[in-house]
């Protein structure tokens, strides 16, 4: 089986961003993780389900037991905007209230990531994604 052409695709195309794209990707993060908590006050539901809630977006690391290829999919599949959107508008053409709250949960763990720095991964190496090299390595190695 022949591997991805983007399985090691980070080491020949990492660059550092520039400061203003980083700040312009943080930003849109921020206001996301303001306008998904203002909108979940808004629906009622409970702070502690909130909370609780919160970290399951993380549990896709997981599928780094499949090794890094399977790994970064899955994970980034769960740390994309598209699935708590398409679940939120499921929601809203069902008329069911109730899934909302669990949407704008995650969103926010999205978007509070994206605050953080931590961005999509690439399949070479956990530590490398789109908003740059997260964790102890400022750069990798080639």
């Amino acid at each position: 089986m022949s591997q991805s052409p983007c399985q090691d695709a980070a080491p020949r195309a990492y660059t550092r961003l520039p400061a203003s794209v980083l700040y312009i990707l943080r930003s849109e993060g921020l206001a996301t993780a303001a306008l998904t908590a203002i909108l979940y006050s808004r629906t009622g539901a409970s702070w502690w389900i909130f909370v609780v809630l919160w970290l399951v977006p993380d549990l896709s690391m997981l599928g780094y037991f499949a090794g890094p290829y399977w790994g970064s999919r899955i994970y980034n599949a769960v740390h994309a905007y598209t699935l708590p959107a398409t679940l939120a508008l499921c929601a809203l053409l069902v008329r069911n209230d109730t899934l909302i709250p669990f949407a704008l949960i995650w969103a926010n763990h999205i978007a509070v990531d994206r605050v953080l720095g931590y961005g999509l991964k690439y399949p070479s190496k956990f530590g490398w994604t789109h908003l740059g090299a997260v964790g102890r390595e400022t750069k990798p190695t080639t």
